[in-house]
């Protein structure tokens, strides 16, 4: 088993730890916290070992009544690899805590680049990561855009992407972001920083980036145009996309028309606090012009690198060298791409059939992946609208 140690238990923190604990082949070495705030008292709760990173060390968590297993150190000494998932600009400041102990260390993409050794991202660049000392998992727009661009890529080449990101003001627990009521450009420079993050996973592609921040804690949503390099139909990028494990296809007949809808969706679909690690693609809005493609993707800040993170501890420890194997592992482990009901663009087949069909109320479909949750054989099917 892989000793994960994880500094920081907030937004993200405390989901790569509740990942790695379903993982079959890693377990928790233990979280490390500043404060003995409202998470580190979950921590404890969830039974994880808790340390004190901060000056103060045991002190403030005694006060509390929070027993602490000794410190950041001692974590750090006793993990394979840590996770940094510390406020962006803190992670730096640890780097030479884990080279001191050499282990491995993954750091989030609020972090500049040049603090590890690679930008990472499973679907795009995993080999890269392969027995590196250390990795930064790229910021959650980045990590969606390289999701998506990594298939289209490799099927119909890339010519230009240009993107404009409408981003969320703050997560729900940042009570001091904002705006309030306002949009806002962010930056009002071009490009956003989003696009030299995305060159940073894919040194050669040619792309533009916009960004707007707006009132919401809900989801980033991304409208993307990409000039491909050969010219595919929209159910063929559809299809193409819809395979991938880490898309998910918005059904139309689903009514989903915005963020609010989708996290409602999950949260009803039983995803742990709502969460959804898929970027999420608005199947009707697939669009092909010639070698122009248009669509609508959201993507939830909270949680879209969590799966990442996790196929990182992989590459960097090297006990998996497949980029599919460890993504197949991880999403299986956590549910990626289950129970939510996936667009799908082939014809429908007669009812009956027994090769992982099922039938719906209008139209049968097939399930991608041969496997019908309980949630998507009541939701019934949806049939491609091209």
């Amino acid at each position: 088993m892989l000793h994960v140690g994880i500094n920081g238990f907030g937004t993200i923190g405390k989901r790569v730890a509740d990942a790695v604990r379903v993982q079959p082949d890693m377990t928790v070495a233990g979280v490390a916290k500043r404060s003995p705030n409202f998470e580190a008292t979950i921590a404890v709760d969830r039974g994880y070992d808790l340390f004190a990173a901060g000056e103060d060390g045991a002190a403030p968590f005694d006060a509390a009544g929070l027993r602490t297993a000794g410190t950041v150190r001692e974590m750090v000494a006793a993990s394979d690899v840590v996770v940094d998932t510390t406020p962006g600009g803190v992670g730096e400041t640890n780097a030479d805590l884990y080279a001191d102990h050499d282990t491995p260390a993954i750091f989030q993409g609020g972090e500049s680049a040049d603090v590890a050794e690679v930008s990472f991202n499973a679907r795009a660049n995993y080999d890269t990561a392969v027995g590196a000392d250390t990795a930064r998992v790229v910021s959650c727009n980045t990590t969606g855009l390289s999701r998506l661009f990594a298939p289209l890529q490799e099927s119909y080449g890339i010519e230009k992407a240009r993107v404009t990101l409408v981003r969320r003001g703050g997560d729900p627990g940042q009570t001091g972001r904002g705006p309030i009521n306002d949009t806002l450009p962010d930056p009002v420079e071009i490009p956003s920083h989003h696009g030299p993050d995305v060159q940073t996973v894919f040194p050669d592609l040619a792309i533009d980036t916009m960004g707007m921040k707006v009132p919401t804690t809900q989801m980033h949503t991304h409208s993307v145009n990409v000039t491909l390099e050969s010219a595919p139909t929209a159910c063929e990028v559809r299809d193409l996309l819809g395979a991938e494990s880490r898309l998910f296809l918005i059904p139309e007949t689903l009514g989903i028309d915005g963020a609010g809808k989708l996290k409602e969706y999950t949260r009803d679909a039983g995803r742990p606090r709502g969460d959804v690690w898929e970027n999420c693609i608005w199947a009707e809005s697939v669009t092909v012009e010639g070698r122009d493609l248009y669509l609508f993707q959201a993507i939830h800040q909270e949680a879209d690198v969590v799966p990442e993170n996790i196929d990182a501890v992989r590459a960097l420890s090297e006990r998996t060298a497949s980029a599919e194997q460890s993504i197949h592992r991880t999403d299986e482990a956590l549910g990626v791409g289950q129970g939510l009901v996936q667009h799908e663009s082939e014809p429908a087949r007669a009812e009956g059939t027994a090769d992982g069909w099922f039938p719906g109320s209008v139209n049968s479909v097939p399930c991608a992946s041969n496997r019908i949750s309980e949630s998507q054989k009541a939701l019934g099917s949806v049939h491609c609208p091209c």
